[in-house]
């Protein structure tokens, strides 16, 4: 198999970490288990992805809302020569976990997830100090929560 190339057991892998993943103290040996494979051959094909970077990271997906946390939805409208600039700062904050460029008038858009609403309006002052560009904060009015899930 060639470095970025995956076979089916990868792709079956890859399916079980997104669902079956338990909180046990040797989860990919229960995983082995599953794929009828040694426990060190699951490490290393998982190793192998992130190298790939077909994994980025494995975690815990935790839900802020039950935390008592405050989110929102940030467009902004950023000149083309300022977009460098303006995601620096955006992603200098780790309240950020999403920051993505978008063919459109409003063309930065970033998720912000902080401890209360007055964490959320500080950052957004400090990402955007003079108000040059124009934003507009969206926190969600009502979740309809989907399971991000992908089959391969």
């Amino acid at each position: 198999m060639s470095d970025t190339a995956m076979d089916q057991d990868d792709r079956r892998l890859l399916n079980l970490l997104q669902s079956d993943l338990t909180f046990i103290s040797r989860p990919f040996d229960e995983i082995a288990k599953m794929m009828g494979l040694e426990e060190s051959e699951v490490i290393e094909r998982i190793n192998k992805m992130k190298k790939n970077g077909i994994i980025r990271r494995i975690g815990a997906v935790l839900d802020s809302r039950g935390m008592g946390f405050s989110s929102t939805l940030v467009a902004m409208k950023v000149p083309p020569e300022d977009l460098e600039a303006a995601a620096m700062r955006i992603n200098a904050y780790y309240e950020v976990t999403h920051n993505y460029l978008r063919e459109h008038e409003w063309n930065l858009w970033f998720t912000l997830i902080a401890p209360d609403r007055e964490r959320i309006a500080a950052i957004l002052d400090e990402i955007n100090p003079s108000q040059r560009w124009p934003m507009m904060s969206l926190p969600a009015e009502r979740v309809y929560k989907i399971r991000a899930e992908f089959k391969i």
